[in-house]
């Protein structure tokens, strides 16, 4: 592979980032060039899962493309790199991090537990699901965001804790749309049975003090885990530390949209806006330079 080859790959990479999430581009955007081209590359292969498991097509058709994911990456695994700029750049992160195989295999099984998702009964079984649609990301990236690190295990509890917090933040984003458009309800059953939360009269009426209760026990779940990342940050690879705190303020700010949109998550999907983001960034940038 020329050194041509593999630029064209990094962008195709660059793009699927850009267009999909203007949150985590903003904030990897800022790291060093090699190692944001290693997330850009670790973040296709992220959406493609996603988009496997998501794509508006029969569920056996799904399920076949998903399998056949799965076993595309037991051939990268096995040394043979699929035909494919997401599979290339992949192989090039791999050459230059010590990556570990086992947290993509993860991701997959985060994605079949999606399609053939049942009842989501408590947190534990909320932070179980988390853990492997997005926890599993904070360990893709763990290599890359701290490659300085000989011993990386005191990390990754901090890593996961990063992936569920905002995993939580993308579920209490997203109730109405979930509900209405994918027929999934991600609220733990023993939740809606203790707030006494009518989840189909709250699609038709909009939140009310029970909901929001409920609503903020989770938002304090999704909180914990960016406080725990935040505790540990410094461990991280000096050039990343800023980049990583960027992303964790502007995802843990979503929370903070919802609450000055009162809470409307049903009809409304809520984002953080330009002028938030760019307060963010330099708040962020002031702490990094305190370290």
């Amino acid at each position: 592979m020329i050194a041509t080859d593999l630029k064209h790959d990094y962008a195709y990479c660059e793009a699927v980032i850009k267009t999909s999430s203007k949150s985590f581009y903003t904030a990897f955007s800022k790291l060093p060039k090699g190692k944001a081209e290693a997330v850009y590359a670790i973040y296709a292969f992220c959406r493609q899962a996603d988009d496997t498991a998501d794509a508006q097509k029969p569920i056996e058709e799904k399920k076949k493309n998903l399998i056949k994911l799965e076993k595309d990456l037991h051939a990268f695994v096995a040394g043979n790199t699929p035909n494919h700029p997401m599979w290339r750049a992949l192989r090039d992160v791999f050459h230059r991090y010590r990556m570990e195989p086992k947290p993509f295999f993860d991701q997959l099984e985060g994605q079949k537990r999606d399609l053939s998702f049942k009842e989501i009964k408590s947190m534990t079984d909320l932070k179980e699901y988390s853990y492997y649609v997005a926890g599993s990301v904070g360990l893709m990236l763990l290599p890359v965001l701290a490659s300085d690190q000989d011993d990386r295990k005191p990390l990754e509890a901090s890593a996961i804790s990063l992936g569920v917090a905002m995993q939580l933040t993308n579920i209490l984003r997203d109730i109405g749309e979930d509900y209405r458009d994918n027929n999934r309800v991600y609220i733990p059953s023993d939740l809606l049975e203790k707030y006494r939360v009518d989840l189909p009269m709250i699609m038709q009426e909009g939140p009310n003090d029970r909901f929001i209760a409920l609503w903020e026990e989770i938002a304090h779940e999704s909180q914990t885990g960016y406080r725990e990342f935040w505790e540990s940050i410094q461990l991280y690879d000096k050039d990343c530390r800023f980049p990583i705190l960027v992303s964790a303020k502007l995802y843990s700010a979503i929370m903070d949209s919802v609450r000055q949109n009162g809470y409307e998550c049903i009809k409304t999907r809520n984002y953080v806006s330009e002028r938030k983001m760019a307060a963010l960034v330099l708040e962020a940038r002031k702490q990094a330079k305190a370290w």
